[in-house]
């Protein structure tokens, strides 16, 4: 049997960095994961990462992930890859199936940081070939490039499904329309508003009856439910598809540890059964800790905050760091790990209706329940001013954890202030010089630069794209309101690409001026 100082459970961005903490540390690492690659769910998330710097904010998933393994590597943690931990046991002693045997550890320490799995539903004909999970989806798009269906009906309105539809998107898939049974949409409001304005339909306070065809997903029925999500007669809509994705949701995969004998709980706020432990990871068992969505589903950047609480916790119990400096070091990680447990989607908030911002701004009802702010609401945020020359109008309207647009700014056009939350403002009096850079950094696409006075009737707006092929200078076609209808005839003016942008590139459209507070997406004739 052979013996670790540390054996971490799970590869992905917790166990990664639970890793990375301890090793830097002298300590012997082995991390176990049963994929054939490492990295977990980062390298499936094309989309940018929100937060402040410290979080990896306006930094693709998959880049952080390659950034994270380079670290790992260079620290010397082992990474056992194909291995699935199947047995956790008194005396930190784990059982592993490596191939076709099992193999036998034992550590002074453990780090469970083995993630959580993706729910189902049951509906008629769910397990028709076409019914498939949004993180298979994901894998066959981001990992294999493999197209997951032509016509795609989305299950579920949480982020999760908001950025997976954008991405079905972005594949070149037709997303018919995006379904949920509860009343309000779960995401962020601005990962809803990339997908409305392409033209996704929003059905809230709906879910599926059946999923229809013989061998495979030909068609699906949704209906209207009420208020106890019973199905209201003469409601049903049909759509031609030929894949239903589901994102309903994740439970953490926290069979080991009840194995190990931790104490454990049924936390419906936290996904599910989850091991009762302390902020630094500790749980019940002494020696066992743990880190990630299996203590609780969050999003990849509190998992990586987490594991290096973890990490550095366990260094402190196996001796190779005191308490002291264990402290010192845990303190800047629970602050950033704070920061991005605060606004309107924090944990505590988890199934609450928020219905005004921190700053006493009514949300928009329309975008909760359709994807998008109606032209006659978005006037009463503070990221949007009308005024002479370029500037930028940021649609972010809900207090998520951001502030990248602050930082990038050259000439500080806008402000966040130091609660990381806030809502961002446009500067009275500050000149944009139209660099865009704020464009290209907003994580939720929600920031567009407009200039009303483009000369002739016209006004130009430059808006994110992450679409193939891009438009080429002088294409015609419609500008697209928020809602994804055409609202005017645009034309391509100018398309910006640039390393500093990390592939969001930069397309600025020609529209009537008094369009130039609506179009918010081309599409070309």
């Amino acid at each position: 049997m052979k013996r670790y100082d540390l054996i971490i459970v799970g590869a992905g961005p917790s166990g990664l960095s639970a890793a990375v903490e301890a090793a830097k540390r002298g300590i012997q690492v082995v991390v176990f994961d049963e994929n054939e690659k490492p990295g977990g769910q980062l390298f499936k998330q094309i989309h940018k990462f929100f937060g402040s710097k410290e979080h990896k904010a306006k930094i693709r998933g998959f880049r952080i992930g390659e950034d994270l393994l380079k670290e790992a590597s260079e620290c010397g943690v082992e990474v056992v890859l194909n291995a699935t931990v199947i047995g956790l046991y008194l005396e930190k002693e784990v059982t592993v199936r490596i191939g076709d045997a099992v193999e036998h550890y034992k550590g002074d320490a453990i780090i469970v940081a083995s993630g959580a799995s993706e729910n189902m539903v049951t509906f008629d004909g769910w397990t028709l070939p076409g019914v498939i999970g949004a993180g298979a989806a994901q894998t066959m798009m981001n990992l294999h490039g493999v197209k997951p269906g032509r016509k795609i009906l989305m299950l579920g309105s949480g982020n999760v499904g908001l950025v997976v539809s954008f991405q079905l998107l972005q594949c070149g898939c037709d997303v018919v329309a995006l379904v949920d049974a509860a009343p309000h949409i779960g995401g962020y409001g601005v990962h809803a508003a990339k997908v409305a304005r392409t033209g996704v339909p929003f059905y809230l306070s709906h879910t599926i009856v059946k999923a229809e065809g013989e061998d495979r997903v030909t068609g699906v029925r949704i209906a209207e439910v009420d208020d106890k999500f019973q199905f209201i007669p003469g409601t049903e809509k049909h759509f031609e598809v030929d894949t239903i994705c589901l994102a309903v949701g994740l439970s953490p995969m926290s069979q080991l540890l009840k194995m190990a004998g931790c104490k454990m709980e049924d936390n419906p706020k936290k996904g599910g059964q989850v091991p009762i432990c302390d902020e630094m990871g500790r749980t019940s068992v002494e020696g066992v800790f743990v880190a990630g969505d299996v203590s609780g589903i969050e999003e990849a950047s509190s998992a990586m905050i987490e594991g290096r609480i973890a990490g550095i916790t366990a260094a402190e119990y196996l001796g190779y760091m005191d308490s002291i400096e264990s402290g010192q070091r845990v303190k800047g990680h629970e602050e950033a790990l704070e920061g991005l447990r605060q606004g309107m989607f924090a944990p505590k908030n988890r199934g609450k209706k928020i219905e005004t911002t921190d700053e006493g701004i009514q949300i928009s009802e329309n975008l909760l329940k359709r994807g998008y702010i109606a032209d006659d609401e978005i006037g009463r945020y503070p990221g949007i001013r009308q005024a002479a020359g370029v500037h930028p109008v940021m649609e972010c309207t809900q207090n998520i954890p951001c502030n990248p647009c602050q930082d990038a700014c050259p000439k500080g056009c806008i402000s966040i202030g130091e609660n990381i939350t806030s809502l961002p403002i446009a500067v009275e009096g500050a000149e944009c010089v139209g660099c865009g850079m704020c464009v290209a950094s907003c994580s939720g696409q929600a920031i567009f630069l407009v200039d009303e006075q483009a000369g002739d009737g016209y006004a130009s707006v430059t808006m994110p794209y992450e679409f193939l092929p891009l438009p080429e200078v002088g294409a015609r076609g419609k500008g697209l309101g928020r809602d994804g209808r055409p609202v005017c005839e645009a034309e391509v003016l100018k398309v910006q690409t640039a390393k500093a942008f990390d592939q969001t590139h930069l397309l600025t459209v020609k529209v009537p001026v008094y369009m130039a507070m609506k179009a918010r997406f081309f599409v070309a004739d």
